[in-house]
């Protein structure tokens, strides 16, 4: 298993991102957690096979239909066990 942390700008605030990133990420069969930053930003880490991971990060450059999404940087992570359950929304950090 595979994992990736994803730094998502532009309007992906107060837009449904993160519930979207729930809907998209059950559908696409990958685990993980999404939250806001106080920058406006959006953070997610998501662990999956690679096909799967790739797939999710393309649909977060597109977002749900109000976003905005201007830039998405994808880093190399490291899954943690407790992220093999699902996909959950967080608080902002």
């Amino acid at each position: 298993m595979n994992a990736v942390r994803l730094l998502i700008e532009g309007r992906v605030q107060r837009v449904g991102y993160r519930d979207w990133a729930v809907k998209t990420a059950g559908a696409m069969k990958v685990s993980g957690w999404i939250r806001n930053l106080q920058d406006g930003r959006v953070e997610a880490l998501v662990a999956g096979d690679e096909e799967q991971i790739d797939a999710f990060v393309e649909a977060c450059r597109e977002g749900p239909r109000l976003a905005e999404v201007t830039r998405v940087d994808v880093r190399p992570d490291e899954p943690m066990p407790r992220m093999l359950k699902g996909f959950t929304k967080r608080f902002t950090a």
